[in-house]
């Protein structure tokens, strides 16, 4: 046992004191050691059911003969950080999470852990983890939030943005509003559409690293206590086998999961995560990766805010293995993958059904032929960029209209909601990279007002940061290299003609190399937004979004 380092022999007497200080007894001091790593905390919806969770993996461990000893790991709520200076601690808090598990994980010598994640951030650091740490490893979220009711429609958190945008156009209420916020979010969960948080927990099962369920059971559900019971076995059986994330999360189950991630039309900041994820067992993932594996995988799910559906459809129509199953039998899966089963990809999916062909369309009836995100390039990112093409209108597909250029995020929301940008317009908004923002700031506010006022169909975003998984539209994200380190997106000048063409996978600015070269000797980098604390390291270390917005040191 790895644990035996601090447990077993004279020289770890001093360590066996403090175990005792814990109240271990004789008796757990020869048993397997399980860490579980608790998101809880009570300031994100999506984590205040945790405790629970965690009870019932502790139960699950020591009933399989572990010793469950429990930890925690920090989360950001998205939802409640969007729109101010709070949003550039989100994206930052994945290597947090990640570090900060490794660093508890070693110095105390688990044996095993389980990783009790829910939203944005922490799920994918928990992964980076897992993979560092590689010891036997099982993932169990916390589970999606109900979907809310408003006028008899299903309705969720992307739903309140846009609401917001309609109130500044005029078009609703201040009493229609209030009706909104008191029922989208009417449960503790991940929201419940297919954004972030769900979008990791679904690909978590695609990974291998999670159990059927982990990612469409609702919170509320008793099924998920029972889930997190199993986990508890799960990791103790994987401990016997001597089954580890390396030896789960490969290159082709990364391509797994990318591939499962085009059928179900994932949250675009997928494409930061699974590049960081792979980065981690040694896979140089490129997000070109993503176009010829889109071109063959049909978007089989047209979840919010892409269509009318909810994780909970979603869970009742069979799942994220009902979703691998119909891949699979296309050849469109690699099934010998092993997975926290001990079983294989074929051995779990294999007897799994779709019982909703409208919420998992068959793969003769897509909602498209191809997948749900798409990398575009071209003279403003030739290094890629990342749009949510499943949840782009037809009409946008293909688009060419003036630039109106903005510095930062927040005075792109000023112009949109101040009825300043027109229908035909392309939002450029740069300076929010990884580096320039610093922290990479989800666009959700920008892009719901632009919804919700109506120039959903006539307006695009192009942005060196990111989007939520509750955006659509035209809005095209991770455009790298980024402004900060003199990308292209920052030559672009108002009324600069932009093109872009989704089917074609192209953004370019109608502007010639020539001109384009003499705007770059002029250009001069920004003064950093933040010079102190973890924001100031952090800009130091990360790479551009194309890369998964990575740590590295030069």
């Amino acid at each position: 046992m790895k644990s035996d380092n601090c447990r077993t022999g004279m020289q770890q007497a001093p360590h066996r004191s403090l175990f005792n200080a814990l109240g271990f007894t004789e008796e757990e001091m020869k048993k397997p050691m399980v860490g579980i790593v608790s998101s809880y905390n009570e300031i994100v919806p999506g984590h205040m059911n945790l405790d629970k969770i965690v009870n019932a993996v502790k139960q699950g461990v020591a009933e399989a003969g572990g010793v469950p000893v429990v930890f925690p790991a920090i989360a950001v709520c998205d939802g409640i950080a969007m729109g101010h200076i709070g949003m550039k601690y989100s994206l930052v808090t994945r290597d947090l999470i990640a570090d900060s598990t490794e660093c508890m994980a070693q110095a105390h010598q688990f044996d095993a852990l389980v990783m009790v994640p829910n939203c944005d951030k922490n799920v994918p650091g928990l992964l980076m983890a897992a993979a560092r740490i590689n010891v036997p490893t099982v993932f169990v979220s916390g589970g999606p939030m109900l979907a809310g009711r408003v006028k008899g429609q299903k309705r969720s958190l992307s739903s309140m943005f846009e609401a917001v945008g309609s109130y500044e156009a005029g078009t609703m209420s201040e009493e229609d509003v209030k009706e909104f916020e008191n029922k989208v979010c009417p449960t503790c969960g991940s929201c419940s559409g297919m954004y972030t948080a769900n979008s990791m927990n679904c690909l978590t099962e695609a990974l291998g690293m999670g159990l059927g369920g982990n990612g469409t059971i609702p919170a509320v559900y008793s099924e998920r206590i029972k889930l997190a019971k199993k986990a508890g076995y799960a990791v103790m059986d994987m401990y016997h086998k001597n089954i580890r994330p390396r030896d789960i999360m490969t290159k082709e189950a990364i391509i797994n999961a990318l591939t499962v991630d085009m059928a179900l039309g994932c949250s675009t900041n997928s494409m930061l995560h699974l590049p960081a994820i792979a980065h981690e067992v040694g896979f140089d993932f490129d997000i070109s990766y993503a176009n010829p594996i889109s071109e063959k995988t049909p978007n089989l799910c047209h979840l919010a805010p892409a269509g009318p559906t909810y994780m909970e459809d979603l869970n009742e129509a069979g799942g994220v293995w009902a979703v691998m199953k119909e891949l699979a039998d296309a050849g469109l899966l690699n099934t010998d993958c092993m997975t926290v089963t001990g079983k294989t990809v074929g051995e779990n999916i294999k007897d799994s059904v779709n019982r909703d062909p409208e919420v998992i369309r068959p793969l003769d009836h897509p909602y498209s032929k191809t997948g749900g995100l798409a990398v575009l390039k071209g003279n403003i990112a030739p290094d890629g960029s990342v749009v949510k093409r499943s949840a782009v209108v037809e009409e946008m597909m293909v688009h060419k209209g003036p630039a109106r250029v903005f510095d930062c995020e927040e005075d792109a929301i000023a112009a949109i909601k101040g009825g300043k940008i027109v229908p035909g317009e392309v939002v450029v908004i740069r300076y929010e990279g990884p580096k320039g923002g610093p922290g990479m700031r989800e666009m959700l506010n920008p892009t719901s007002a632009i919804a919700g006022m109506g120039l959903g169909s006539s307006v695009a975003l192009i942005t060196d940061g990111r989007f939520s998984g509750a955006s659509r539209g035209a809005s095209i994200g991770h455009v790298s290299p980024e402004a900060a380190v003199g990308g292209p997106i920052a030559l672009i000048e108002e009324g600069d003609m932009i093109e872009i063409n989704i089917p074609a996978m192209t953004l370019n600015v109608d502007v010639s190399d020539q001109e384009l070269a003499a705007r770059k000797e002029k250009w001069q980098p920004r003064e950093p937004k933040v010079t102190t604390g973890y924001l100031k390291r952090y800009a130091s270390m990360v790479t551009s979004g194309n890369r998964g917005a990575i740590l590295e040191t030069k």
